[in-house]
């Protein structure tokens, strides 16, 4: 019944991708990028990247553009009836993929056309874009800084996103980005627009994106500083902050011993926390007020974007893990970073989290401070 119920549901998807192919058409790809007159690409000038042989930025602007995205690692950018190669995007099991890869050259664009009247941007990279605290901040916001050399967000009228969570509101607030002007793209997952903005992605080159983070430049923490650290909210806080990784939905990085090792880092002065349960200001208060950070590797580091100089930051993780985004924030901000590599535990230990912090290995991190 099963594999009858499969079978349906395959032809039933090849019914509706043929329908919607014959409503817009085939999707073609075209070696040279700008091929149209639709198409405006300019360098953006005076924001450059401090890593070596990093690659330069530019706007795309598309008379009429299309986008489509698969919500998961797929987004589309379409003049007429050809994939603009640049400007579109392919995140496939993790790895960025040439643009011949993209779902739409066989599947067509499989949703129905919403026509926006208005300049759009696009802020869509697929599920990594989507509510992900890290990619959100690191990722997203910095595209709207690259848009703004060329095109005023004052002359943005729609701006193409994710369904927002509270804390992407408040990031979007200080930039005068109003809610009504978000264009929900869970909603609209195919629409084209009068004309339509896309900028390069501010960071990833090649390859695994989890590899990608040594060409996080510089000039996105610095310009997230000055935009945000301003709108810090104050509260009672203590300096000595351990970051509370069991809120989260994810079991990965998750510390068995938890209760154990915040026992003794009470002893040592320190509070624990649940950024989750602070708004995104608060966080920022958090991070920029503390003077020592102990936490299991989350999105909870990417305040260490807010961090001051020399702020003393432990962060725990398992040694397969292969993300060394924070070591990189905490090279720019020059802070005083420290990493507890745990052992690799077998599936069946990782019942309850897939790290086990020695104490004595956590204690003695801590004197190497002094």
């Amino acid at each position: 019944m099963t594999i009858f119920k499969k079978k349906i549901q395959f032809y039933f998807k090849k019914i509706f991708q043929l329908v919607f192919l014959l409503i817009y058409g085939k999707i073609k790809y075209q070696k040279d990028t700008v091929y149209s007159n639709n198409i405006i690409k300019r360098k953006i000038e005076n924001i450059v990247s401090d890593i070596k042989d990093s690659k330069s930025y530019f706007s795309y602007k598309i008379k009429n553009g299309r986008i489509y995205t698969d919500y998961v690692e797929h987004v589309a950018i379409i003049d007429g009836n050809t994939l603009v190669n640049e400007a579109s995007y392919q995140q496939v099991l993790g790895k960025l993929k040439d643009a011949k890869k993209n779902i739409v050259l066989n599947k067509g664009t499989p949703r129905i056309k919403k026509r926006i009247e208005g300049r759009v941007l696009s802020l869509v990279q697929g599920a990594s874009g989507n509510k992900n605290y890290l990619h959100w901040v690191l990722d997203i916001l910095p595209k709207i800084k690259l848009c703004s050399e060329h095109y005023p967000l004052s002359e943005i009228d729609f701006f193409y996103a994710p369904s927002l969570q509270y804390f992407q509101k408040q990031t979007l607030s200080i930039l005068n980005i109003d809610e009504s002007k978000i264009l929900n793209s869970n909603i609209n997952r195919h629409i084209e627009a009068r004309e339509l903005i896309v900028v390069d992605h501010p960071w990833y080159h090649k390859g695994f994106i989890l590899n990608e983070v040594e060409f996080l430049p510089a000039w996105i923490i610095n310009w997230l500083r000055d935009v945000y650290l301003k709108h810090a909210k104050q509260f009672d806080n203590n300096e000595k902050i351990y970051i509370d990784r069991t809120e989260s939905e994810f079991k990965h990085c998750q510390i068995q011993n938890d209760k154990e090792v915040f026992d003794f880092l009470k002893q040592e002065g320190f509070s624990k926390y649940k950024t989750g349960k602070l708004s995104f200001f608060e966080q920022i208060y958090l991070f920029n007020n503390a003077k020592f950070i102990v936490g299991a590797h989350g999105a909870a580091f990417t305040n260490l974007t807010f961090c001051k100089p020399n702020t003393n930051i432990i962060e725990i993780k398992p040694s397969a893990h292969p993300n060394n985004v924070n070591k990189r924030i905490s090279q720019i901000n020059k802070l005083n970073y420290r990493l507890i590599k745990t052992k690799d535990l077998e599936e069946s230990q990782k019942k309850f989290g897939d790290i086990y912090l020695p104490i004595k290995e956590l204690e003695h991190c801590i004197k190497s401070f002094d």
